[in-house]
């Protein structure tokens, strides 16, 4: 809770954020086959730093088109949706979601917004600017994992929930389904979603926004090694690790990896876990999917959604899904 009466932050990862870290760490490095890491360990401080620094380069596109339709057609979505609260899962500092804010406060509808973040501090410092920015706005910030602590964001009023940036390309199709049916939960029956995905593009395109030139995404993806030594006692030597990112047509999806440059030997503490590596091999980092428009409306019809809206920047790189319950 802070100290302002029109904020309450409820938070539900007290005493269980290094024993979740732990457990996925386990799971994913004792794989029979490929070794995969779960991309939300890259944001800590330092992580999150190099993600902006991502964001602002030429290779890397999607924030930039993502924002200029959300700049270009938020006051269409609030008209059309008449919503007066907004669910931000994932929120930040709600940089993502200032054009539908702005356009809802302009509207007259905007009575609440619920950010959703796994850091405290950034949901009390959103929380206090946004009350200042707009007077009589109430915030109700939910500190947890939009993965595991979806139960708890507060009964709907008549909501817009947001998820943005491409996030929902991160989760694996098996994933995908019951987590898209657990946001048409949180819509209630006269909610919308505003779902933001990459879109099916050229290889090169999608291979250089992963790749590029400065080397920023391969310090950021090396960073969740840091994030584990440094959480979890473990001792990896960071550098003996090669950023890898491609294109795999087959699922549809940009994958990073990480790469042993020699035999690796690693103890991870807080984890319970010794780790042997062989020369080249590789952990899976991320999936970045991309969709299509058709992908898209299969997907959401699957959970009980339809696609009411679908836009794009001009170039067709990145598309903005409007959806409400089926």
């Amino acid at each position: 809770m802070t100290g302002l009466s029109d904020v309450t932050i409820d938070s539900y990862l007290e005493g269980s954020s290094l024993e979740s870290m732990a457990a996925d760490v386990r799971s994913g490095l004792t794989r029979s086959g490929l070794k995969m890491l779960p991309p939300k360990y890259f944001y800590d401080d330092r992580g999150s730093e190099l993600f902006d620094e991502i964001t602002s380069l030429p290779e890397y596109y999607p924030t930039r088109c993502e924002r200029a339709i959300l700049n270009r057609r938020a006051p269409e979505i609030v008209e059309i949706t008449g919503a007066t609260e907004l669910l931000e899962l994932g929120s930040g500092m709600a940089s993502k979601t200032r054009a539908l804010l702005f356009a809802m406060a302009g509207a007259g509808t905007l009575d609440r917004y619920l950010p959703m973040d796994v850091s405290e501090l950034v949901v009390e410092r959103c929380a206090e600017e946004l009350v200042e920015m707009y007077p009589g706005l109430t915030v109700h910030g939910v500190v947890g994992d939009f993965e595991q602590h979806l139960e708890y964001v507060p009964v709907p009023e008549r909501r817009l929930v947001a998820f943005l940036g491409g996030t929902i390309g991160n989760l694996y199709p098996d994933e995908r389904a019951p987590f898209l049916a657990d946001i048409r939960d949180l819509m209630g029956d006269d909610g919308w979603l505003v779902l933001g995905t990459d879109l099916v593009k050229d290889v090169a395109t999608l291979e250089a926004a992963y790749n590029d030139s400065a080397g920023v995404t391969a310090e950021f993806n090396r960073n969740v090694l840091r994030a584990i030594n440094r959480e979890l006692d473990a001792d990896f030597d960071v550098d003996s690790f090669e950023h890898v990112a491609f294109w795999n047509e087959l699922d549809s999806w940009i994958e990073m990896r990480l790469r042993a440059r020699g035999a690796q030997r690693v103890t991870i503490e807080g984890a319970d876990l010794e780790l042997e590596l062989a020369d080249g091999e590789e952990i899976r980092t991320e999936v970045s999917t991309k969709f299509t428009r058709e992908r898209l409306e299969a997907e959401l019809g699957g959970a009980g959604m339809k696609l009411e809206a679908f836009f794009t920047d001009d170039d067709g790189m990145f598309g903005l899904t409007l959806a409400k319950p089926a």
